[in-house]
């Protein structure tokens, strides 16, 4: 019986180390994007008349987040970096390179600058 119960739990413990192998392969690496940042309420259409600047300013403030457009695309951007989110609010409205991991439709930003 001990030795059934040990074979278990070693082949579960080798079940698990495979499993955080797979998860560490799985996960994406860095890509840079570049498209509009924008944020993911208005998306590539600004609801307020003006700038592009102003209205993703304006919607970020009152909640919204960064959100970068790459053609018909649509990725909001995750992050906690204030140099990032400084990068990202000195953008805004304009072409820029966005690093970071995406996972469906949300990047997590390691990395802004302006496109060129």
């Amino acid at each position: 019986m001990k030795s059934v119960s040990k074979k278990i739990t070693t082949a579960l413990a080798i079940a698990m180390l495979c499993g955080f192998g797979l998860v560490n392969l799985a996960a994406a690496a860095a890509q840079t994007f570049t498209g509009e940042v924008s944020d993911s309420m208005c998306g590539a259409k600004h609801a307020m008349a003006g700038e592009k600047a102003a209205c993703t300013r304006a919607c970020v403030k009152k909640g919204s987040s960064y959100a970068l457009v790459v053609g018909d695309k649509l990725y909001t951007l995750k992050t906690d970096d204030k140099k990032a989110l400084a990068e990202l609010d000195k953008l805004a409205g304009e072409n820029a390179k966005v690093t970071g991991t995406a996972e469906g439709d949300t990047i997590t930003v390691s990395k802004v600058a302006a496109a060129k």
